[in-house]
């Protein structure tokens, strides 16, 4: 087991072992800091040696160029475009990571507020949309039998998902994180991970190969997410736990900035940045 791969264990035993204090806490009595003590270790272990380059990461890779996942309007949010790393930690693989949520006329995108506390999927123009492999490749990771929950958007569920939520999915690892999710192999120590997607809505199974353009699932709202939309990055292993990020551009897009809207043709390889 590597280094990075056992510090990512063992930051999620101390969260189990912080848990476990808190509720002994009604049984024993000791000290309430010393419950503190384990995430401060879970911190150290997990956050801290993620947020710098390792010291053998070397100099950043050229941007490797792949067609979108999506077809339509989409805008971009969290993207590397305006900061690395784009989800403010290296951990997963994520560091030149992107999320993107779809936008329509007919059906506009809810935004935050107070209310409702939730909402269904079906109220974001999102939930479904259809996505397609970025490249030529092979299947090495599909999963997508967790549900797609309520969306975390109000004030109330966003602090829920940030202060609750989130920390019992980061105990649980990264699959909880990233909910139902695919990982392509593209060759040249490349991989594409997508990530939230539909519940059920894997077309494509480990071990397959698939062209650029066909489509292999849908976008979603499982793990770790806060309403439906599609999280996408480049990676240099199959292994959340200690893949390194690779930076990315897509075919006639680019890497669109935070709040920047484009749209994708149908056909593969027709692009345009719509605004």
């Amino acid at each position: 087991m590597s280094v990075r791969k056992l510090s990512m264990v063992a930051g999620r035993c101390c969260w189990l072992i912080f848990f476990a204090m808190v509720i002994a806490r009604f049984f024993a009595d000791y000290p309430f800091w010393w419950t503190w003590v384990p995430v401060a270790a879970a911190l150290v272990l997990t956050l801290a040696p993620n947020r710098k380059p390792a010291a053998d990461d070397g100099p950043p890779t050229d941007p490797v160029e792949v067609a979108p996942p999506v077809t339509g309007r989409w805008t971009a949010l969290n993207s590397p475009a305006d900061k690395v790393p784009s989800h403010g930690t290296r951990a997963y693989g994520q560091a030149y990571a992107i999320d993107i949520v779809a936008e329509s006329d007919e059906h506009p995108r809810p935004g935050p507020g107070w209310w409702p506390i939730a909402r269904r999927n079906r109220d974001f123009p999102g939930f479904g949309a259809p996505l397609t492999a970025v490249a030529d490749g092979t299947v090495v990771r599909a999963t997508d039998r967790a549900r797609d929950h309520l969306s975390r958007t109000s004030v109330l569920s966003a602090l829920y998902l940030l202060f609750f939520e989130g920390s019992i999915r980061e105990v649980g690892g990264a699959g909880k994180l990233v909910g139902n999710h695919l990982v392509l192999d593209l060759g040249g120590g490349t991989y594409a991970m997508y990530a939230h997607l539909q519940r059920g809505s894997l077309t494509v199974r480990e071990g397959e190969t698939v062209r650029a353009g066909q489509p292999v699932a849908r976008c979603g709202n499982s793990g770790n997410s806060s309403e439906p939309h599609v999280h996408f990055q480049l990676m240099d292993g199959p292994d959340l736990d200690t893949a390194r990020g690779i930076p990315f551009r897509w075919h006639g897009v680019g890497v669109p900035r935070n709040g920047e809207a484009f749209t994708v043709g149908a056909t593969v390889g027709k692009t345009a940045i719509a605004e």
